[in-house]
């Protein structure tokens, strides 16, 4: 984040504009909206402005531009057609430490206007630094029509009886889960269609009612998806932004964890090999604790929570404990990363059935070696595709295992490491070399395994730029 986003009171503030032509004017008429006090100074104004002139919205000065006109303002906006009056602004404005936007000209602001949507007292802007405007503009445009005109309303009627919640709800926590009940129910429907008195009466009676002030402990099984952020459902993403605390484990990637509500605490509990933050046991139980202490948990993992991660154990603790739960599923790594990597689960011509199944080393009696214990018959039928979780350390005996239970040695297999994400990296081979190239690619957790002829299809399909090899 290059710059720090921050809306700045101006109302009654003297502003200064340096410009008289269309640009200037759609920047006068921005500052008018917040009610600041707009000065003029240009030698000649278009008709826009001087109808502003005429109706006393603004002051005008017949002028050249002169430092000495930005003293006393609490911001500057250079909108000329000349690109040396426009640098003398920005520097005269910097010596007086006056926060000034030169319109078109990033390098020399200490401030850019962004696009703007206007749900007064909801005002959302939309800023690209000054890098790609016109972007920021369509994005603005997409908000648009998400946000309907009556969202300002409903604002107004949350600042009107902000105090007496705040009398009613003491703690910071309480307050923010009633007006989340207020803001998804019945009232705001109310706003939205025009009953603004019922909606006052209503909104009364919560305030007064007892089941309002009451707080409900629930957990949120979510799967966070593969990595690419994209990739999450919209109520995984509602569930994400209204938890009180979110636990978390280690393959839910940093740019999925950004989407997760500012304030919320978080919890890691993510095991590694031979590594557990925390036993199992002891977050299904940490789980129900949260929940009975009134908490909203978001209990988020990566990929899908019913596919090797857990979640059946995490909501039969959550069942035996009367705790109520959500479960959201998630796109599980074998379709995310399967699809970004350019290869097909099943296909008419090469596979028509694709089976799971994790690749954890165990070790075998008193014997230092460790073995990854699967049922090889099954991995080895024909037109099957084989998806390994958690292969990758046990990935050279994998691959003999394979080969020593019936499949031939050039069978395609490929290794992808962090898939779905800027960072994904791929390595295709067959198993009697996938080994050593992955060890050559010094590829680390998380990484899933691909075996089957449908590897075969990823030098045609491969969409999704990649590390590849």
């Amino acid at each position: 984040m290059e710059s720090i986003p921050i809306f700045m009171k101006i109302k009654g503030l003297r502003c200064v504009v340096v410009g008289g032509g269309d640009v200037a004017m759609r920047k006068v008429s921005l500052l008018l909206k917040a009610d600041a006090s707009v000065e003029v100074f240009a030698p000649t104004l278009c008709d826009a402005l001087n109808a502003k002139v005429i109706s006393a919205e603004i002051q005008y000065f017949q002028t050249v531009f002169e430092p000495c006109q930005l003293t006393g303002a609490a911001l500057v906006i250079a909108a000329t057609n000349d690109e040396t009056v426009n640098a003398a602004v920005s520097a005269a404005a910097k010596e007086k430490n006056i926060p000034v936007n030169v319109v078109d000209a990033p390098a020399l602001c200490t401030f850019t206007m962004p696009s703007i949507v206007d749900r007064s007292p909801i005002v959302i802007a939309i800023s690209s630094n000054g890098a790609a405007p016109v972007l920021a503009r369509l994005i603005r445009a997409k908000i648009e029509t998400m946000i309907p005109s009556s969202y300002g309303r409903l604002a107004s009627l949350a600042r009107d009886f902000r105090d007496s919640v705040k009398a009613r709800f003491l703690d910071t926590q309480s307050r923010r889960i009633f007006w989340e009940k207020i803001f998804e129910g019945p009232i705001a429907e109310l706003i939205f269609s025009g009953q603004e008195q019922a909606a006052e009466i209503a909104l009364t009676e919560a305030i007064n009612s007892e089941s309002y002030n009451k707080q409900h402990g629930e957990v949120y099984l979510v799967g966070g998806g593969p990595g690419d952020p994209d990739l999450l459902t919209f109520r995984a993403l509602r569930l994400m932004q209204q938890c009180d605390v979110c636990v978390y484990d280690k393959l839910v990637s940093k740019e999925v964890m950004e989407l997760v509500r500012r304030d919320a605490e978080l919890m890691y509990v993510g095991k590694a090999r031979d590594r557990h933050t925390l036993p199992q046991e002891e977050i299904n139980l940490l789980l129900v604790r949260l929940a009975k202490e009134g908490k909203r948990v978001l209990r988020l993992k990566g990929g899908d929570p019913f596919i090797f991660g857990r979640g059946g154990e995490e909501i039969e603790t959550l069942m035996e404990n009367d705790v109520p739960f959500q479960v959201v599923p998630g796109i599980t790594a074998a379709n995310g990363v399967s699809s970004y990597a350019g290869i097909p689960l099943t296909h008419r011509d090469y596979a028509q059935s694709c089976i799971f199944t994790t690749g954890h080393l165990k070790p075998k009696g008193d014997q230092q070696k460790h073995l990854v214990e699967l049922d090889w018959p099954a991995l080895v039928r024909p037109n099957q595709t084989v998806v390994i979780y958690m292969g990758l350390i046990g990935l050279e005996e994998i691959c003999l295992q394979l080969i020593q239970h019936g499949l031939e040695s050039n069978t395609p297999a490929a290794v992808i490491q962090q898939g779905t994400t800027a960072k994904q990296k791929v390595v295709v081979g067959d198993l009697s070399n996938l080994a050593s190239k992955v060890a050559d690619a010094q590829l680390k957790p998380p990484c899933l395994i691909i075996v089957g002829h449908v590897v075969s299809l990823r030098k045609k399909l491969a969409w999704f730029e990649t590390k590849a090899n």
